[in-house]
């Protein structure tokens, strides 16, 4: 029972750790690579750039007044109920897509692109997500 669990590649749990602009604060978090693969599956479905997502995300959970404390711990969360009650289920798709463009509008109606093209991972395996 466990040889699906056991038995992935040891890269999907690999630690990486990026640098990301948050509220205009640089900071790094540290997740495994399956965690930032499934971030930047989010992203993209909402057409905007890893980075932009995170602060969007970021922004969102410290406007409800939640502890920001565990940043990393919530991205996990998020790509679980990604996982669990988005993928797939084509209302939810539609919701979320609904929602980047009128969260994202902003960026559209600026000028601004989009996507910002992601850094070039270092040699210490950190990644600047802009």
């Amino acid at each position: 029972m466990c040889r699906i669990f056991a038995g992935q590649d040891p890269e999907r749990f690999r630690m990486v750790t990026r640098r990301v602009r948050l509220s205009g604060h640089s900071t790094s978090v540290c997740l495994e690579a399956a965690f930032w693969n499934a971030l930047e599956e989010i992203a993209a479905m909402q057409g905007v750039s890893l980075g932009r997502f995170l602060s969007k995300l970021h922004d969102e959970v410290l406007a409800r007044g939640v502890e920001r404390r565990n940043f990393a711990g919530l991205l996990r969360c998020a790509c679980l109920t990604y996982a669990q009650e988005v993928k797939g289920h084509r209302p939810c798709v539609e919701e979320l897509e609904r929602e980047a463009r009128t969260d994202f509008a902003a960026v559209a109606a600026a000028g601004l692109p989009a996507r910002i093209p992601a850094a070039v991972t270092t040699p210490e395996k950190e990644r600047e997500t802009a």
